[in-house]
């Protein structure tokens, strides 16, 4: 039987002998070898084996297992999926159960029979590949807090599913990012995702409220409590009560405000303009702001206390011009809506699709938005051109900064087949078309990168 090379094996034995023999038997499996705690880790960098067989007496001191316990934690802490299966003496039972505590697999007893360990690295195979495969599965799974968003750069997906863990607590959440990015969208996925969704979800623009007007907006105001103050008003606050109050660019709420906001989180009492009466208020809030924060507060322009209350959970925001493929992806849905909505069936040219993935978008998601919006409207023909964007075709650069040979591999071919899925708009013949490989190819890339078509 040919070795099965998609079940990287490797054996660490110092006994040569009996590594010759373990490694005979495990015949069916493609092994590599290793006789010490350094050889046994360059093979681990190199090979990255699923499953590793090993002794837990290794040189220099073959008569003790501390070698063999610092091995198995750098294995470990290398890749924590690896699948290790101890063999240990007939009466060393005790450094066997400890290892199982360390992480390892499983373990056997020496001399063993060869049927029961490749059994035992048989079973240990199919959980790593049960493993993998339901972690490739939750990475395809579109989370629910994207039903607002388009996307499907890596880490947009992970910072969604950081939005789903954090739902259902009651942590103040932080979203930093360049004006444009999306805050909102999540800020609602979040609020849609939370216990509190039969609430309120109540948004206010601090930077877009004058400083005299956003107190009052915040916290209402009393009949008579100041000019024009005709009858008793509850604030944005009360009214998100039961839900969630997004504070828009909270860095531009003004200082005086901020020691008044302060108070409320930590009491949860808010007290009108012109009032005198507390009133209690269950609220979830979020905040988000485009500034840099940790300036704003060297500089003296916002409070450090109130950045701790609010940033129990923060998220950075990637810009629009950092995740994979999207640009494009979202080009295509802008005009498929904007077409629609004018009576246009449009698609975006050649020119246009590389214009788009080239230019830097440092307005973002909300430029990209006004641009397809306005080529939707002053297009001549059915396809929107580069011309029509406003923009001039140009190549981008990526930057590789892993020197790791397989990650960069990896990332490359994520990178080349998000961007070429994007610029087909999902069609995986014509993405492959551009990739220069088969069907069946970019299928078998997609599954292994863990890619929905």
């Amino acid at each position: 039987m040919s070795p099965d090379k998609s079940q990287q094996l490797l054996v660490v034995e110092d006994d040569l002998a009996l590594q010759k023999q373990i490694k005979w038997s495990l015949d069916r499996f493609e092994c590599v070898t290793a006789d010490d705690r350094e050889s046994a880790m360059t093979q681990v960098r190199r090979f990255a084996p699923a499953v590793v067989t090993m002794d837990l007496g290794l040189p220099p001191d073959a008569d003790s297992v501390s070698e063999g316990f610092r091995l198995l934690q750098q294995i470990l802490a290398a890749d924590p999926d690896t699948k290790v299966i101890v063999l240990t003496g007939q009466n060393d039972q005790a450094n066997a159960l400890k290892a199982v505590g360390m992480g390892a697999y499983d373990f056997l007893a020496k001399p063993f029979e060869p049927e029961v360990l490749n059994l035992c690295v048989e079973r240990a195979f199919r959980m790593h590949r049960l493993q993998a495969e339901n972690r490739r599965l939750r990475a395809m799974q579109m989370p629910d807090a994207l039903s607002g968003l388009i996307t499907r750069d890596p880490q947009m997906l992970r910072i969604c599913r950081t939005i789903e863990k954090v739902a259902n607590t009651n942590a103040s959440v932080m979203l930093l990012g360049e004006s444009g990015t999306g805050k909102e969208v999540l800020a609602r996925g979040l609020h849609q995702q939370s216990q509190r969704k039969k609430g309120s979800f109540v948004a206010i623009n601090c930077a877009a409220i004058p400083d005299n007007l956003l107190e009052s907006e915040l916290f209402g105001y009393e009949k008579g409590a100041f000019t024009g103050a005709a009858k008793t008003t509850p604030g944005k606050i009360e009214t998100a009560n039961g839900g969630t109050l997004m504070l828009d660019e909270i860095g531009d709420m003004p200082l005086s405000l901020q020691a008044k906001l302060l108070r409320f989180l930590q009491e949860r009492v808010v007290e009108r303009v012109g009032g005198r009466q507390g009133i209690a208020v269950d609220v979830r809030v979020v905040c988000a702001t485009h500034r840099d924060l940790a300036q704003c507060i060297k500089d003296g322009s916002f409070r450090e206390d109130l950045y701790y209350r609010l940033a129990e959970i923060v998220v950075e925001i990637p810009p629009l011009r950092a995740r994979v493929g999207d640009a494009a992806l979202l080009a295509h849905a802008f005009v498929r809506r904007f077409g629609g909505e004018h009576g246009r069936s449009l698609t975006l040219a050649d020119d246009a699709l590389r214009a788009i993935e080239a230019h830097p978008w440092p307005g973002n998601i909300r430029e990209l938005e006004n641009r397809i919006k306005r080529a939707s409207i002053m297009a001549e023909g059915n396809q929107i051109t580069a011309e029509d964007v406003g923009l001039a075709a140009a190549e981008g650069m990526d930057d590789d900064r892993s020197l790791d040979l397989r990650q960069m591999r990896e990332a490359a071919e994520q990178r080349a087949v998000l961007a070429a899925l994007a610029r087909a708009d999902g069609t995986v013949a014509k993405a492959a078309d551009l990739l220069g490989v088969s069907r069946p190819t970019l299928y078998d890339l997609m599954h292994r990168l863990g890619l929905k078509a």
